[in-house]
């Protein structure tokens, strides 16, 4: 079944913005996505009507915990977690990996060993990397260049009794492969080893249930899932509780105070909770027919998951049809899974070049035309480098979400047949 979710356009301000005399064309999703109307009053409101900072008996302060808290417990929906305790909200996705890394790093010792992948955006290695300066052992697990899928007989062949955690993307936001963390996680656990979850890229595309996924900490950035630029981390609650956090002494001594260091963004916490609202009123009027998939969950939770199965089926045959253009393109060279049988193992992210023209080249080609893609490597340094592009330039980036159409995908490929 294929939702129409036309509709939903409306709701999204950006989308009736114009470039090079035409309505402009969102394909940079996979760098961040757009905001419905609600993510942009809920912040508006915020500011106006109850910024305050936190833990004061009046008004303002008392209305902005409320809102706090519902943010949480909205995550918490959102990844199915355990409770609202288990969310802790930052910056990005990125500086909470650092935060939590050294925390990690505290109750290791040298000889260690933790495995990174390279199909990883880097923030899902520098971080681990970096215990190295304690003698942690770091290990790469590789992936096979030919259709960019990790190489589960290489994290195997590396998992040992010294491997205390396993980092690894959900899908690669180079190259969109979605990798199968259920078996990653019994890999790793039959070790003894905790697995840690990048989602950043994943989430926009399907549904998560950490419970089901079996993973010890999961990440992502609701700015890749239509709310505004922050990120969240969800830990199971035992081992928050275990974990020591770099904190000032004053700040609470459980989870997620400990981690959430120093004043938050408040009014992005709000407008976290309008973005989840969204979803969560998109799969009641649009995943209806999803229901049976999720037999256990209830309210706002069956709500989110049907939302996300909406979404993940109207972008799929919106994806093959622009593979199947992309690949019919003279002189270009598409990376990842490309067989349309295997696209349920793989995000709405294309990762392509042109012969003889660098992917800035096509960036700029397209950029002025109005449509909005990306080049380089996308922070996957390790990826554009083990496909031996990255002296060159990496790759061009092109994301499909929910709010793209079938007529800017034949838009995108016209203005590629141009260029070749």
């Amino acid at each position: 079944m294929i939702p129409d979710l036309s509709p939903v356009r409306a709701q999204f301000p950006a989308l009736a913005l114009t470039d090079a005399g035409r309505p402009a064309v969102y394909f940079d999703g996979p760098g961040g996505t757009q905001v419905p109307q609600r993510v942009v009053d809920a912040m508006s409101r915020y500011l106006i009507h109850t910024n305050a900072n936190h833990g004061g008996a009046f008004r303002t302060s008392r209305e902005s915990d409320a809102i706090l808290v519902a943010a949480h417990e909205a995550m918490a929906d959102f990844l199915n977690a355990a409770s609202a305790q288990e969310v802790a909200f930052g910056a990005n996705m990125t500086t909470l990996t650092f935060a939590f890394s050294r925390a990690i790093g505290r109750g290791l010792a040298a000889g260690d060993e933790i495995l990174v992948t390279r199909l990883d955006h880097d923030a899902n290695r520098a971080p681990w990397l970096a215990l190295q300066e304690r003698g942690v052992i770091v290990h790469e697990v590789d992936f096979e260049p030919a259709d960019c899928t990790l190489r589960l007989d290489d994290l195997a062949a590396k998992l040992n009794p010294r491997t205390r955690l396993v980092a690894v993307g959900y899908a690669s936001n180079a190259v969109g492969t979605i990798n199968p963390i259920a078996r990653i996680a019994e890999m790793a656990h039959s070790v003894g080893a905790w697995l840690w979850v990048d989602a950043v890229h994943y989430a926009p595309h399907g549904p998560i249930d950490v419970q089901a996924l079996g993973c010890d900490f999961l990440v992502c950035s609701p700015y890749k899932f239509f709310g505004p630029h922050s990120g969240t981390a969800w830990g199971r609650r035992e081992l928050l509780e275990q974990l020591r956090a770099y904190k000032v002494r004053p700040a609470g001594n459980l989870p997620p105070d400990k981690f959430e260091t120093g004043t938050q963004s408040h009014e992005t916490q709000a407008g976290v909770l309008a973005a989840i609202e969204y979803l969560a009123e998109l799969g009641k009027t649009y995943g209806q027919g999803f229901a049976a998939e999720f037999g256990g969950f209830t309210g706002r939770r069956l709500a989110l998951k049907q939302a996300m199965a909406a979404i993940r089926a109207y972008e799929r045959p919106l994806f093959e049809h622009f593979v199947a253009g992309l690949r019919a393109i003279p002189g270009l060279s598409f990376y990842g899974i490309s067989d349309p049988a295997r696209f349920g193992n793989r995000t709405p992210t294309a990762a392509f070049r042109l012969v003889g023209r660098s992917p800035d080249e096509v960036a700029e080609h397209l950029a002025r035309r109005g449509i909005y893609v990306w080049s380089g490597n996308f922070y996957a340094l390790a990826v554009t480098e083990r496909l031996g592009l990255e002296e060159t330039g990496g790759v061009v980036r092109a994301g499909l979400a929910h709010y793209n159409t079938q007529e800017e995908v034949d838009y995108c490929l016209a203005c590629l047949h141009e260029m070749a």
